[in-house]
């Protein structure tokens, strides 16, 4: 199973990026748990949110009520759609899959990662 990120940049704060992870290698793709974690610079990896194989969502605190996870299972792609972006919210962000989509997703030790797309919000 492979995932590629695509869709970071260099956006001022307040404005919006829509983050996609295009997965290959991958059966049955409803059956699997999606996640996005991010790492900023000098700090350590995040879990950033997640959607299970019922299109249940959670979401950390830092990120709730402005981003916002989905998934198409016919184009095996995950989503990660980033409203009201912050200068905190400047990080590396990896896409990962797993197939125990039925299990609590924050804590799922994902098997699968992609290479990670470059956020950067700045004025």
């Amino acid at each position: 199973v492979q995932l590629q990120a695509f869709g970071g940049g260099l956006v001022p704060p307040g404005n919006s990026l829509r983050l996609s992870c295009a997965l290959s290698g991958v059966n049955n793709l409803d059956y699997h748990a999606l996640a996005w974690f991010r790492q900023a610079p000098g700090k350590e990896r995040d879990w950033v949110s997640c959607i299970n194989s019922a299109d249940s969502t959670l979401y950390s605190d830092s990120v709730k009520g402005r981003f916002t996870i989905s998934r198409d299972n016919a184009r095996n792609t995950v989503y990660l759609q980033m409203n009201d972006l912050r200068p905190e919210d400047t990080a590396v962000y990896y896409c990962v899959a797993d197939r125990r989509g039925g299990s609590y997703c924050p804590i799922i030790p994902y098997k699968y990662w992609g290479q990670g797309t470059l956020v950067t919000v700045s004025s």
